[in-house]
């Protein structure tokens, strides 16, 4: 990478979402409440410096209710968990905070609505994912059917086509969920869709604003998890978008300076679970090495705020 000047254009919004903000300080409220150590099942958010910021402060990772002792709180991550996670939790009588995102929660209820009306649910999500395990597994085994792409739908096999429905996890590629649900309602036309889209609010706005960035630049990087699925969407729409090259890096370490190449313009963003700590490491990493210059390019603006379960607002200072 020889250029003297570059040309930096952060995205906005990126970084933290209201539920992901939500969750971290749900974990850090209860350390603060009930010392350590917290129990937490799986990441809280996928982001390894959030984590292992947490577990400096004493909460405790783990991936099965079965690793936590009884005595101690255990907080359910952001992604939501299965039904039968906190029917456990509560057979065992432990003290238990679901930091699940309200708008997670939202498709749960979907789900639970439809079910009520007896109509069988098709999932649009990623096999082995969190939310996707946590969405499935809050209707009975059978009732909810996954589909990943527009080949899957013309697979599947279901119960009644006339009685249907279909929820997608919240953060999904929109364009590509777009061309499943299509397919959906053409192979089933009676299909019942989310009254308000599923895929939330902030992996919109972030997607929405790569597109505004990517025709601007010859390489955008995103800050984020390799396991962070709404981190891993940004990557692919800025390559569909027309970036020549996409990168997802979890540190300012992880900038492959050479795949850059000689570049004069850099787009900059981070997945709703990365925090602007690493997005000012990744400024100044080029601070380090160039002229810069720093453009914010602003597609939305939010205000969203969650509140904090009930037993833990009772509990903040």
């Amino acid at each position: 990478m020889t250029a003297d000047r570059i040309e930096l254009y952060l995205a906005a919004p990126r970084g933290f979402c209201a539920g992901v903000d939500r969750a971290i300080k749900i974990v850090e409220t209860a350390l603060e409440r009930w010392g350590a150590p917290v129990y937490v099942r799986h990441e809280i958010v996928h982001n390894r410096f959030v984590v292992d910021s947490l577990r400096a402060k004493g909460a405790v990772f783990v991936e099965s209710l079965d690793e936590c002792p009884d005595d101690r709180p255990v907080v359910f991550s952001a992604h939501g968990v299965p039904k039968s996670v906190p029917a456990r939790a509560a057979q065992r009588g432990m003290l238990y905070v679901d930091a699940t995102c309200p708008l997670v929660s939202k498709v749960h209820i979907e789900a639970e609505r439809h079910h009520l009306r007896g109509r069988q649910m098709i999932m649009i999500g990623h096999a082995g994912h969190p939310e996707t395990v946590g969405t499935m597994g809050q209707l009975p085994p059978g009732e909810v059917i996954l589909v990943e792409t527009e080949e899957d739908v013309a697979r599947i096999e279901v119960r009644d086509p006339q009685s249907l429905a279909y929820i997608t996890q919240t953060t999904l590629s929109v364009d590509d969920t777009a061309g499943i649900v299509a397919a959906l309602q053409a192979r089933f036309p009676a299909i019942h869709g989310p009254h308000k889209e599923d895929i939330c609010y902030a992996t919109t706005n972030r997607q929405e604003a790569v597109k505004a960035i990517a025709p601007r630049v010859a390489a955008l990087l995103v800050i984020g998890a390799p396991n962070s699925s709404n981190s891993k969407r940004l990557v692919e729409v800025a390559r569909r978008a027309g970036c020549g090259h996409a990168q997802l890096i979890q540190r300012a370490a992880d900038i492959d300076w050479r795949a850059l190449g000689p570049v004069r313009a850099v787009g900059i963003t981070a997945g709703a679970s990365a925090p602007e700590l690493l997005v000012e490491e990744v400024i100044a990493a080029f601070r380090e090495r160039f002229e810069t210059v720093v453009h914010t390019v602003e597609t939305a603006s939010e205000s969203v705020a969650f509140k904090l379960p009930r037993v833990l607002r009772e509990a903040a200072p």
